[in-house]
């Protein structure tokens, strides 16, 4: 096709719009177009209808363009409008298509005055216009109407912000001349997103009813609220003009004259008007479109490669083809396969972003399944009142001497019941991830939705019934724990081996040795249940003594002044000597803290403050202990014996579990896809049912099939289209410097592109005087009619 040059590139985007427009959706490509914004009555409509030359537009009081209108202009020698959704009608009478618009919007918004965000698209070729595509938009409205929600003033913000806020959007914005351009709605939105004004042209209308002694020049000569690409004055019919079916081009003519007639505007007539803001919307959206066409096209490329694979799919794809349908089933044996690599961890498709299939399982076998576990941590002050209780009912009405084999026994059981809970949460976490790791591999059967389903029905419901089994065995296993508790197990640390568990251990400094035998000095001290004993040091070779608890209490002792040490003392109720010829023994700790714990633990072994009835802490630390000490040593051994036993019953059962979970789930349902689950799909009924595409399938195909090819069609057209011809630049930041200098005002740092100024500018010089480079439009590269020194009001002109 080569260099069409820039009269093609409107026509070339209106094809792209309608490639789109036909598969119900734009693929999220922003197109490049000029969006039309303005209040209510602003005058956007009579704008359009100029550009056309004939009256299309629904007219009427509140909100009459309901939904966004796509109009596209194309010059052509003959004149008729046709509308996308009746494609091919060529509608040569245009109140049939004020009809049609009023028809279509109802159809989509009902008759109630709501809006929709669901464009119209409409094509005029004429003679009479210039290649252009406009989106004309709902006026922005601020009280709703008739039967219009409440939040209509932000629907329709919402709705213009959709597309006025892309790159690839030229804002117009139109403002009625007799109102401040100050509380401009069009011009606020238009800054909130094209803040540096690059995409934004004024346009100010009705002129022609301003005030009398009252005009616009501050605003058209870009000296007010100044945009980058500056402001075009019209003048449209009036509502009488209207009503009186006044001839478009007898409006016009009236424009003309007026513009030419005015002192205000006469030294800018040919820079003002509909016939103007025609030209020089044509050459901005043509260059615009130049501009943004490179990154267009990557975006189409990125979107068609995304495409490719699944299109390819689709485009070889017969859906009655009785081969698709038998190849389906073998589907299956792929399935099997994926499962178990999935489970094994040999898979062809290695998940990088979390843990699954075995990976998930092993997780759940070795780290939540113990923790689990570990969770079930002891209430150390009921465990101890219950061993209290089992003691006691177990001696009955006698005294006991002993410790009872049936309390220890009777408190395992208990806490062995406790397991089931642990291991009934592993079973469901492991079916969890096996029914996840079963619809992963059902994603290559993606395209026969209905054996899909019925695959994942089967196979989910044996697992159902191998989860079923799972349990029972693991409620077995538990219940052979509690049927016999064996004492005898080697790891079991028990009386059979004359050894009783420490309660606690560390170094203590007896503090009350006198000097002459060598003073204080640091042993290690280690207590248990029957006795306490200190060594030379902690691998508790030398033993210095070994004290029984029997009679035995505590006592607090005051620290000194002189010690930097916290002390305690043991001594002997019936007046005996503790520790050789010493009363009692006072032992020291480097903290407070040490001290509470050593007192703790001495009272769990049944050595008892000396003070058990006085108010405080120490009352507090011995409510929940009997006043037996003999009992106390017993509930303590007992304490320490089920702390054994427990270990060696939760080693066996991490060790069982996952051997009985992976025999009894995991190794049968990789067995029964392997070897059952075909046979149980053709005993469902019509196979051939099974490999039908669903209507949802089918629908996503004809969608994936139409956007690809809209896409390649989209691509051809662009590649078709050299972008070396010349165009017009933007033109650079208004500088308005030059108007504070003329009037003896410190000069100030240029005006931001497109920032207003607050408040009126004083009047502009002479003409002549108007020669600063820093406002003069960029010349035109392709028009040098443009005049120079003229002030930068609008972008560059274009031969009438």
């Amino acid at each position: 096709m080569g260099n069409r040059g820039m009269q093609d590139l409107i026509p070339l985007v209106n094809r792209l719009h309608d490639a789109f427009s036909a598969i119900g959706q734009s693929c999220n490509l922003d197109l490049p177009q000029i969006a039309v914004v303005g209040g209510q009555s602003a005058g956007k409509s009579s704008v359009l209808e100029n550009f056309v030359g004939r009256d299309f537009l629904p007219r009427g009081s509140g909100i009459v363009t309901r939904r966004p209108l796509v109009l596209q202009l194309i010059n052509a020698t003959t004149e008729y409008a046709e509308f996308l959704h009746c494609k091919g009608k060529k509608i040569t009478n245009f109140d049939e298509v004020r009809r049609e618009i009023e028809t279509e919007t109802d159809r989509v918004t009902g008759a109630n005055k709501g809006i929709s965000s669901i464009p119209i698209s409409l094509r005029v070729c004429s003679p009479n216009v210039l290649n252009l595509t406009l989106i004309d938009l709902p006026g922005i409205t601020k009280v709703p109407v008739g039967d219009q929600p409440p939040d209509i003033e932000y629907q329709i913000r919402d709705m213009i912000m959709q597309f006025i806020c892309r790159e690839n959007c030229l804002i117009l914005a139109v403002t009625p001349a007799n109102m401040d351009l100050a509380n401009s709605d069009a011009l606020k939105l238009a800054k909130d997103v094209d803040p540096q004004g690059q995409r934004t042209i004024g346009v100010i209308t009705k002129l022609d009813l301003m005030d009398e002694g009252t005009d616009a020049k501050d605003v058209l000569e870009n000296r007010l609220l100044p945009l980058r690409r500056g402001y075009i004055g019209v003048v449209n019919r009036s509502q009488k003009d209207i009503e009186g079916k006044k001839d478009i081009s007898a409006a016009l003519a009236a424009e003309r004259q007026f513009f030419l007639s005015h002192s205000a505007y006469r030294h800018m007539a040919d820079h003002m008007g509909t016939p103007y803001l025609q030209r020089v919307l044509n050459q901005q959206l043509t260059n615009h479109i130049r501009d943004t066409l490179p990154a267009f096209r990557s975006q189409l490329q990125t979107q068609l490669l995304s495409l490719d694979k699944e299109a390819e799919e689709y485009r070889h794809m017969n859906p009655d083809d009785p081969s698709r349908k038998t190849k389906a089933l073998m589907l299956i044996q792929h399935f099997g396969l994926d499962f178990e690599k999935r489970i094994e961890g040999s898979g062809d498709q290695v998940d990088t972003v979390e843990l699954s299939g075995g990976a998930k399982i092993n997780r759940i076998f070795h780290e939540r399944f113990p923790f689990e576990l570990v969770k079930m941590e002891f209430d150390e002050k009921e465990l101890r009142r219950e061993i209290s209780y089992a003691i006691k009912n177990i001696h009955g009405i006698r005294t006991g001497l002993f410790t009872p084999d049936l309390a220890f026994e009777a408190i395992v059981k208990k806490q062995i019941v406790k397991l089931k809970g642990p291991c009934l949460k592993c079973v469901d976490m492991v079916v969890q991830e096996l029914i996840t790791t079963v619809r992963q591999c059902t994603n290559k059967l993606r395209t026969f939705p209905m054996l899909r389903e019925e695959t994942e029905r089967i196979v989910t419901m044996y697992i159902r019934e191998r989860e079923r089994q799972a349990k029972d065995q693991v409620l077995l296993s538990i219940e052979i724990q509690l049927s016999y508790i064996n004492t005898n197990h080697e790891d079991f640390i028990g009386f059979a081996k004359n050894y009783i568990l420490p309660i606690l251990k560390g170094w203590l400094t007896i503090n009350n040795i006198s000097l002459m035998k060598g003073g204080s000095k640091d042993y290690w001290f280690l207590l248990t249940a029957e006795s306490l004993s200190w060594f030379k040091d902690d691998e508790e070779k030398e033993k210095k003594y070994m004290l029984p608890l029997d009679n035995l209490k505590v006592r607090d002792v005051e620290k000194t002044f002189m010690s930097s040490k916290h002390v305690f003392s043991i001594f002997n109720t019936e007046q005996r000597n503790v520790y050789k010829d010493y009363r009692h023994l006072e032992l020291a700790c480097d903290t407070q803290e040490e001290v509470d714990s050593w007192k703790a633990s001495l009272l769990r072994a049944g050595v008892y403050p000396e003070k058990t009835t006085v108010d405080g802490e120490t009352s507090g630390q011995t409510e929940n202990f009997s006043m037996d000490p003999q009992l106390e040593r017993q509930v303590e051994t007992i304490r320490n014996l089920v702390d054994s036993y427990m270990s060696i019953v939760y080693k066996s059962i991490r060790d069982l579990m996952p051997k009985s979970i992976m025999h009894l789930m995991i190794n049968n349902v990789k067995e029964f896809i392997h070897s059952e689950l075909l046979a149980q799909l053709y005993s469902t009924g019509d196979q051939s049912a099974l490999m039908d595409e669903s209507p949802e399938q089918a629908l996503r195909r004809e969608e994936v099939l139409r956007t690809h090819s809209a896409l390649k069609e989209a691509l051809t057209i662009i590649t078709d289209i050299s972008t070396s011809t010349i165009s017009t630049p933007l033109p650079p930041p208004v500088d308005n410097s030059w108007l504070h200098a003329s009037h003896g005002v410190p000069k100030k740092t240029p005006s931001a592109p497109g920032g207003p100024s607050r408040g009126h500018a004083p009047p502009a010089p002479p003409l002549a005087s108007r020669s600063s480079p820093s406002v003069a439009a960029v010349p035109n590269h392709t028009d040098s009619s443009h005049a120079p020194g003229r002030p930068n009001r609008v972008a560059p002109s274009i031969p009438r």
